[in-house]
């Protein structure tokens, strides 16, 4: 193995250890910079969020996308340096930096409700803080994929479920770890808009476009009934704002295509509450349908 690979692990937790101990304000100053060096390197992210951006705003005139582009990079570079101050401070310390929760109604509901909770957590703002500020208030059941970098799992793992939450692996197992909090009344989170393998999604309009979207979640209400929520946590000065809006009631259609149809829907609709905001640098519509040419 080379030595450029057995050094990534340790640096990149030093890195982590780091920006773990900067306060928020300097960590997202650092993430703008960081932002702004992207932009005029011309890295990849930026032509994959130029690519997507196009693809889902044909009719959105060439400097409106270039300012969401200019936007979402500064974004970029404050969820990654801002993320490991929220991985390491307390459930008090984020309490205080949430400014405010809209459609806590929604959210009072359904934990109220003796049905399970699905909560969708799109690419947004910052989805780590709202799985770190649910887990001090219900029981979740989060799906988990491991870093690829060996070294670094234990330390991402132990700094999501601080918290409380639990965590699942992506397999089989987890799924029916899912299922089975689901079943006793608890709260579950999925972030909805992963690409998933061809054997576990269909494609679905997501702006307009064919994208290969999850059916976990049509599944999982197949098998049990549950109130489906969509949340996210906007950056805003000093701190996050949430939002919570429940799911396009076709969500549970019995039909997959109207449902995971459904799930689209939500996800537009909370990237749409700040779309600079949105993870527009991950390749959405690699897979396509028969006769549709790749994007990318």
């Amino acid at each position: 193995m080379a030595i450029s690979q057995l050094l990534k692990g340790p640096l990149i937790l030093l890195f982590l250890a780091l920006f773990a101990r900067i306060p928020l304000r300097p960590s997202r100053a650092f993430g703008r910079l960081l932002g702004r060096i992207a932009l005029t390197l011309e890295v990849r992210s930026c032509k994959v969020a130029r690519k997507n951006l196009t693809h889902c705003f044909p009719a959105l005139d060439e400097r409106s996308k270039e300012l969401i582009l200019h936007e979402r990079m500064l974004h970029m570079g404050q969820m990654l340096l801002e993320t490991p101050r929220v991985w390491h401070k307390s459930a008090d310390w984020l309490k205080n930096h949430i400014i405010d929760v809209k459609g806590m109604h929604v959210f009072n509901e359904a934990l109220e409700s003796d049905k399970g909770m699905i909560l969708l957590v799109p690419h947004q703002g910052n989805w780590e803080v709202v799985g770190l500020w649910i887990a001090d208030k219900a029981d979740i059941t989060s799906l988990y994929e491991p870093p690829k970098i060996r070294g670094l799992e234990d330390w991402v793992k132990a700094s999501r479920q601080h918290s409380g939450a639990k965590l699942v692996p992506t397999n089989s197992r987890g799924v029916a770890a899912l299922l089975q909090a689901l079943k006793r009344g608890e709260a579950i989170g999925i972030l909805p808009d992963q690409q998933p393998p061809s054997n576990a999604g269909a494609f679905a309009p997501l702006f307009g476009k064919p994208a290969m979207t999850m059916t976990l979640v049509h599944k999982l209400l197949k098998r049990c009934e549950a109130n489906v929520l969509f949340c996210t946590a906007l950056r805003i000065s000093g701190g996050w704002n949430i939002h919570f809006t429940s799911a396009d009631p076709a969500i549970h259609s019995a039909d997959q295509d109207e449902s995971v149809s459904a799930l689209n829907r939500g996800v537009e609709q909370i990237a749409g509450l700040a779309l600079s905001q949105y993870q527009w640098e991950y390749k959405r519509f690699r897979q396509q349908p028969k006769g549709f040419s790749s994007i990318y």
